[in-house]
């Protein structure tokens, strides 16, 4: 079958479509999330008017005048546009996204048995049903009575998101514990959009169509949902960039990195946030960033615990022992061993390399099985590995990777 029609190859560059597409859009969204924010903190109020407050802008030759009011003009503009599809399409590629590479690639990615003996059925209903969860606790506070406390509110938010952290990580893999975190918490972030900002947006401009005067109180409610997103932002960010740094899923203490993460978010975004709004340069939160830094770096080589350096030694489940148990798996075995293992070991002997990219070890049958389409994928369709190909891996064992994972499936 010639590689062009290989179905993974196919499902591989649908899942660069979809990524691709979240990452244009997620762009789009923290934009204009950061500006909005930016743009409010900065307004000028002492500028006598019906508005809230005003701001002139200079950027590409061109100047803006940016004015805001609290609840609306006395006017409906003609022409008015509205945020919310850069929200909307972020999560809705982030989910198709989450489905593609941590529910279809769900034996290698998602579950790790030596957690939680879960079928694949029941991890991906897990994975589907715990994004549900953060919403519907952080809409019962924001609507209870700490929804006038801010503060409260916002460690109540925290102990959710460690306690989440702390969850994932009981169940699923390293890698997918931290996505899963940052999905819960992009669903929170949408959900705000979706059921708070945007309905309540509606609400004030159908009062200015009926010639009502609109309620205040919606206004207030949104920029509360908006303020939190805000904060939200950076961690998130960080977490789905995360499958890309071993140190920061595949420790034990991967859960208390990624709570210290949401901590550096709110120092970081608190003195942009500060300075925005002309309140002075809070230098100290840039100290406090880097000790949490600092503590991170120092959880991800903390030493650790007995079953978690050998959770890798499980046994194979059906769908990986596959990938051993046809003939084309001997000639591989001794490719991989020769051309990836170097690097790719618990402790690896090329130079300059502490740790295995991206934590994959490929030093045993087992560890070659539990990542067979990813080899051939980096290695067999792909030139990416090695890199610069540095052990001189030849067209024929590439091609004889391309036959081997062809052969199991």
């Amino acid at each position: 079958m010639p590689v062009m029609y290989d179905l993974a190859v196919l499902w591989s560059w649908a899942e660069f479509a979809v990524r691709w597409l979240h990452v244009i859009t997620a762009i789009a969204w923290i934009g204009s999330s950061f500006y909005f924010i930016a743009l409010d903190l900065g307004l000028n109020r002492n500028i006598p008017g019906p508005a809230d407050g005003e701001e002139w802008q200079v950027h590409g030759g061109g100047f803006y005048h940016v004015q805001k009011y609290l609840v609306a003009p006395e006017e409906m503009p003609e022409h008015l546009t509205w945020f919310k599809w850069e929200a909307y399409t972020t999560w809705l590629s982030g989910a198709a996204l989450l489905m593609i590479v941590y529910w279809v690639g769900g034996e290698l990615y998602l579950l790790d048995p030596s957690k939680a003996d879960l079928m694949l059925w029941q991890g991906i209903l897990i994975s589907a049903a715990s994004l549900s969860i953060g919403w519907l606790v952080y809409d019962f506070l924001c609507k209870s009575p700490m929804g006038e406390k801010p503060t409260i509110l916002m460690l109540l938010l925290f102990a959710l998101l460690v306690a989440m952290a702390w969850g994932y990580t009981q169940i699923f893999t390293g890698r997918a514990a931290l996505l899963h975190l940052g999905a819960f918490t992009a669903t929170i972030m949408t959900a705000n959009v979706f059921l708070i900002i945007m309905p309540n947006q509606r609400v004030v401009v159908a009062d200015l169509k009926a010639g009502r005067k609109p309620d205040p109180k919606y206004g207030k409610i949104a920029k509360l949902r908006s303020t939190h997103n805000n904060y939200l932002t950076l961690p998130v960010v960080f977490l789905m960039l995360s499958t890309h740094y071993p140190l920061a899923f595949a420790t034990q203490w991967n859960w208390l990195i990624a709570s210290l993460v949401f901590l550096m978010g709110v120092t970081i975004r608190h003195f942009f946030n500060t300075m925005h709004s002309r309140g002075g340069m809070p230098w100290w939160t840039w100290a406090v960033t880097a000790i949490l830094f600092l503590l991170i770096a120092w959880l991800s080589i903390a030493p650790l615990s007995e079953p978690y350096e050998n959770a890798e030694a499980r046994a194979l489940t059906p769908a990986e022992s596959r990938y051993v148990e046809v003939t084309e798996f001997a000639e591989v075995e001794d490719i991989v061993l020769s051309r990836c293992s170097m690097c790719h070991a618990r402790e690896p002997v090329w130079d300059g390399l502490r740790w295995a990219p991206k934590g994959v070890h490929l030093e045993t049958s087992g560890d070659i099985a539990r990542h067979a389409e990813v080899i051939a994928m980096q290695a067999g369709y792909s030139h990416a590995m090695p890199p610069a190909n540095l052990t001189q891996m030849t067209a024929e064992e590439r091609r004889a990777l391309i036959a081997w994972v062809r052969a199991a499936r």
